[in-house]
């Protein structure tokens, strides 16, 4: 899907998915996505999803928020550097706080920001929502979502000017987002099927219907709708979550495709 033109003579950009769910059986992988190989969006899976090598081409990893699921791998790829080279963590404060108190606290693992002392594999940096940030060439913009922690999705821009925003984990009213963002391709959660409504409200989580409306003011105010892929399913549910997102792709004539593991887009 969305093939680099011959005639194209900008760099696309290259985006793989590395993990596709919520959660982690034998055939799913928490969520993480990797941009040129360089920019990783969340951490549920990059360790058990790239090689040694493929993860030391990292420059940067952005986290939307502070759930296990999208922040796992955090000590165990700065592990991986350690002694080799530094690695810059970007979210938001309170992101990084919970990171710093928990995850990061000296006990469960060693205090990377700190350790090894000549070179600590690990750095920090805040980002403020709304402003963008340049990160390795890429203007990065953090736009607040709506979810049960608080949360940012990323509005990434390449040098080229290809751009992708990727939600993290949110539930209705992420159309209030569509403002801030013109993105040429939109990966977005889609946790539970919609006999979950009622679960996905109160945790802030979307359903199908529940992302047909948010599309459908995408559409109201842009007057078309990106090409869609979908990830954070829930892997025990994706039979039902597949039927119905067919249906709301008929009713609304999108392109909205389930993502997967090892799926590899080229914008």
């Amino acid at each position: 899907m969305l093939p680099a033109s011959s005639y194209d003579i900008l760099k696309p950009m290259q985006i793989q998915i590395l993990g596709a769910h919520a959660t982690e059986i034998a055939s799913a992988k928490s969520t993480a996505l990797v941009i040129d190989e360089v920019l990783a969006l969340d951490a549920g899976s990059l360790c058990s999803s790239l090689t040694h090598s493929a993860q030391k081409k990292l420059r940067a990893i952005l986290l939307t928020h502070y759930h296990y699921d999208h922040v796992r791998d955090i000590p165990l790829i700065a592990m991986n550097i350690a002694y080799q080279g530094s690695l810059n963590i970007y979210s938001t404060a309170t992101t990084l706080e919970i990171l710093s108190t928990h995850l990061l606290d000296g006990k469960m693992y060693p205090d990377f920001r700190e350790w090894p002392q000549q070179q600590p594999a690990i750095k920090f940096i805040t980002l403020e929502p709304h402003q963008p940030m340049n990160i390795d060439g890429y203007s990065v913009l953090a736009v607040p979502v709506c979810h049960s922690v608080p949360t940012v999705g990323f509005q990434i821009t390449s040098p080229e000017g290809k751009r992708l925003f990727y939600t993290g984990d949110t539930g209705e009213g992420l159309s209030a987002c569509w403002k801030y963002v013109s993105p040429d391709l939109l990966i977005t959660e889609l946790t539970m099927p919609q006999k979950m409504e009622e679960w996905a409200r109160r945790s802030g989580h979307l359903t199908p219907k529940m992302l047909k409306a948010e599309l459908s003011e995408f559409r109201k105010m842009k007057g078309h709708i990106p090409p869609v892929i979908l990830i954070h399913l829930n892997p025990l549910l994706e039979s039902d979550i597949a039927a119905e997102v067919a249906e709301i792709t008929r009713e609304l004539g999108a392109s909205i495709t389930l993502g997967r593991e090892g799926m590899k887009i080229t914008l």
